[in-house]
């Protein structure tokens, strides 16, 4: 999983290095790619293109998004690029949303939604109208001829399989239930809030759990873990040096919860393979849940990200039972 970092005065640089990235973690093994979504920032704002690219450099990686905030996005149109990507890429794309108002809404809203701003609604119901567009159900009471034209009433094109690859991320205990509730697939990544614990590896397992619970397909239903890992076996000495440095910057927010929400970030794991992989054979959440996705920090180099791919992959991944395809 990657943000996607670039730089303001050379933007094409960075995006071609993400796509770099996912051509390698394709050539790695890894099963799935995923990016990010950042508005306003120095990273990946329209993860569709981006995937739409990747869709063209690859042939198997699956590609997902995560996430995509709807509180920017307009549903109907969001399913079409959705379904257009995914037949470009043969069925591979994997899409991951979040509902919620937009971040620094007040500053931003004259911009985004300058005649409904007061009005717009920022709830499920943004992800049920995604889902019933996806699905193919109808969007219009018209279909047929008008001149040369033809119409049809639900999205087009549409994808079959998309809707199952549909996945919700959620960072609490109610939005575990509602994605259970609604069958999507569900990504708990390394921001949880702290309701009923302040143990990360418990409330992110009371997540999991609560999902299964309220899904159809109860324990099999597909639940992705989120954490960040660096390992460290062929990384150079200034390599450790950076990400060590950049470990212990980050340790300070993960002791305890931050903010008015009670967010609760999962420490970042660094170390060797072995290292890695014996605290992640003891987290609570990690032995309830058969896919992971290992995010890339935010800032480093892209030598930096073919050296933690390269490791896991061929070191952390088989010390944990995986294997690459």
């Amino acid at each position: 999983m990657t943000i996607g970092l670039f730089d303001e005065a050379d933007p094409r640089r960075g995006h071609v290095s993400t796509l770099e990235i996912i051509e390698l973690g394709e050539r790695l093994g890894f099963d799935s790619a995923w990016v990010r979504h950042r508005h306003l920032q120095y990273g990946i704002s329209s993860p569709v293109a981006v995937l739409a690219a990747a869709s063209q450099r690859t042939s198997r990686i699956e590609l997902g998004t995560a996430v995509i905030p709807l509180g920017w996005e307009n549903p109907l149109r969001l399913a079409e690029d959705l379904a257009t990507v995914d037949v470009l890429s043969g069925g591979r794309l994997n899409p991951g949303v979040s509902v919620g108002p937009p971040m620094h809404y007040d500053q931003v809203k004259q911009a985004l939604y300058p005649d409904t701003a007061d009005a717009e609604d920022f709830g499920h119901d943004r992800v049920r109208r995604l889902l019933s567009f996806v699905r193919g159900e109808p969007v219009t009471d018209f279909r047929g001829t008008e001149g040369f034209e033809e119409f049809s009433d639900r999205v087009q094109p549409h994808s079959p399989g998309l809707a199952r690859r549909l996945w919700y991320g959620g960072g609490s205990l109610g939005s575990a239930r509602w994605a259970g509730e609604h069958g999507m697939n569900f990504l708990t990544s390394s921001v949880v809030k702290a309701e009923e614990s302040e143990d990360f590896a418990e409330i992110q397992l009371s997540l999991i759990r609560i999902f299964r619970a309220h899904h159809p397909d109860g324990d099999q239903a597909r639940v992705s873990q989120g954490l960040v890992v660096i390992p460290t076996d062929s990384a150079t000495p200034e390599q450790r040096a950076k990400y060590e440095a950049y470990v212990r910057r980050r340790t300070p927010r993960t002791t305890t919860p931050q903010g008015p929400g009670r967010l609760m970030f999962a420490p970042d794991l660094i170390g060797t393979s072995a290292q890695i992989a014996e605290k992640l054979h003891a987290h609570a959440a990690f032995r309830e849940v058969t896919e992971v996705a290992f995010a890339l920090p935010f800032t480093f180099d892209h030598a930096d990200y073919v050296q933690i791919l390269t490791d896991i992959a061929t070191k952390l991944g088989p010390e944990l039972g995986w294997q690459p395809r």
